[in-house]
């Protein structure tokens, strides 16, 4: 979703100009330092300070929503779409988490409800055609020479049968590689709850796959 003018970030403001006061170069305790005055000034109305905000997580915001999709033109949509709904919230921000926490938190929001609004009859269909498109090539073939792309498709089909905690924490520990305390934190769970639904997560999406001839082996065994 392509935000309305009027919430879109100010482009054309460079950072120096956003960022008169701040050292070039700045140590863990300064950027953040930075960044709450950032989040302050966007929290006030000042979009040259909200742009900078942008600017700062765009391309990480990116690349946690493609690793949650699997789909790019998806991935730009809801990029757009958490930024707008990011700025519609910021007032809510309390600082007790960090802003990025708070904005992935965002974005996993985002994706879920972009997953509920997805889940039809006609999605289901086009997701199994891709598993059937695999199958066809023989099951012999499939542990080392299908197509990489073949397999990437394969595994998203996996993941659209698992519920939606289930999917977001193998997302975040297997596909993005995510530390389990940095995960956790952005779920707003406990590590060892995380881990708990990774593990659950691995095993399903396994034999799912095995159940579609897409791996071979025993499907309850631990991936």
């Amino acid at each position: 979703m392509v935000p309305p003018s009027h919430l879109r970030p100010v482009p054309s403001t460079p950072p120096t100009a956003a960022l008169e006061t701040t050292p070039p170069a700045s140590p863990p305790a300064g950027r953040e330092r930075m960044v709450e005055q950032l989040v302050q000034r966007a929290q006030a109305g000042e979009m040259s300070a909200w742009s900078r905000l942008y600017q700062d997580n765009f391309e990480r915001i990116y690349r946690h929503i493609r690793a949650l999709t699997g789909d790019a033109s998806t991935s730009e949509e809801l990029v757009q779409e958490t930024f707008v709904q990011a700025l519609l919230r910021i007032s809510s921000f309390d600082g007790r988490s960090a802003f990025s926490t708070w904005l992935h938190g965002v974005a996993i929001n985002v994706v879920r409800n972009n997953w509920r609004a997805q889940k039809s009859t006609a999605r289901a269909h086009a997701r199994l055609e891709i598993v059937e498109a695999v199958q066809a090539r023989g099951s012999d073939q499939v542990e080392g020479g299908v197509h990489r792309q073949q397999r990437v498709k394969a595994l998203y089909a996996a993941l659209e049968t698992l519920p939606d905690h289930l999917r977001v924490a193998f997302v975040l520990r297997d596909l993005e590689g995510l530390a389990p305390e940095e995960a956790a934190d952005r779920l707003g769970i406990s590590p060892g709850n995380l881990a708990v639904r990774a593990t659950r997560a691995r095993q399903r999406i396994r034999k799912q796959l095995v159940d579609w001839g897409v791996l071979t082996g025993d499907p309850e065994a631990k991936p």
